[in-house]
């Protein structure tokens, strides 16, 4: 049997805290960022948690 692989854009994604949780960075700060207020890019530059619906579908892609 093979070795079940992580998928490469998950791994480049989620972290891991240490309870379990899954982080992630939020999206819309890549370009275009003259139209955005300063207080919601700074918003965005922080990290959230994955949503708890979402949580089986990355942990599959992690193969936690």
């Amino acid at each position: 049997m093979p070795k079940v692989k992580t998928k490469s854009g998950a791994k480049k994604r989620f972290k891991l805290t240490g309870t379990g949780k899954i982080k992630r960075k939020h999206a819309f700060k890549s370009h275009i960022l003259t139209k955005k207020e300063t207080k919601q890019k700074r918003n965005l530059t922080q990290t959230g948690l994955v949503h708890k619906s979402d949580v089986s579908n990355v942990k599959a892609m992690l193969n936690i």
